[in-house]
C-alpha cells in the first residue's frame, strides 16, 4: 500500500494555502490518494499527525474513519465520501485543521492511510477521535504513510 498527494510532496514543505488562516492560510484540505490495501480492506482511515507540537502529546490536525473501500482519494478542499466520519480535531472542530505551528523550527506533518478489516468503526458519533484512534489500532491491516514539513511564517 502506498500514500500520495498532488498537494503536498512528502519531505517538502506544506504550502500555506492548507494551513489554518492564522498564519495567512486558506485551511484547504489537501488531496491524497493510495493504492489498494491488503486482502480483507473494507474501508479506509486517514490521519494527519503533528509529533512536533509542544504538548507533550502532539497535536492531530485531521482523523477521518471509514472511508468506503471502493474509495482510494480524498479530492482537495472537497466534502468526504458518503459514509466517512471525520473526528474533532486537536483545534476542536471536526474536519482538516491545517498547520499552525508556534514561530520556531518546521514541524512534521505525519500524513497515513490506514486499510481497516471493517466497513464502519464502532465507535459512537459522540466519542472522541482518541476513541476512534484507538478502534482503529484494533482494525488495522496495513498503514501507508508521509511526512511534510510546516514552518511559521512569523519565524
Amino acid at each position: 500500500m502506498e500514500i500520495r498527494s498532488l498537494s503536498i510532496a512528502p519531505d517538502s514543505f506544506i504550502d500555506l494555502k492548507y494551513a489554518e488562516p492564522g498564519v495567512g492560510g486558506q485551511n484547504t484540505s489537501p488531496e491524497l490518494s493510495w493504492t489498494e490495501g491488503p486482502p480483507g480492506t473494507a474501508s479506509y482511515a486517514v490521519t494527519c499527525f503533528d509529533p512536533d507540537a509542544p504538548t507533550g502529546s502532539g497535536w492531530w490536525h485531521w482523523v477521518v474513519t471509514d472511508i468506503p473501500a471502493d474509495i482510494t482519494t480524498l479530492a482537495e478542499g472537497a466534502p468526504l465520501p458518503a459514509g466517512a466520519r471525520t473526528w474533532v480535531n486537536d483545534y476542536g472542530y471536526s474536519g482538516w485543521g491545517g498547520p499552525w505551528p508556534p514561530p520556531g523550527p518546521a514541524h512534521h506533518y505525519e500524513f497515513r492511510v490506514f486499510a481497516v478489516s471493517v466497513p464502519s468503526l464502532d465507535v459512537p458519533d459522540e466519542a472522541t477521535s482518541a476513541s476512534a484512534r484507538l478502534t482503529l489500532s484494533f482494525n488495522t491491516l496495513g498503514v501507508a504513510a508521509f511526512t511534510a514539513l510546516f514552518a511559521n511564517p512569523a519565524g
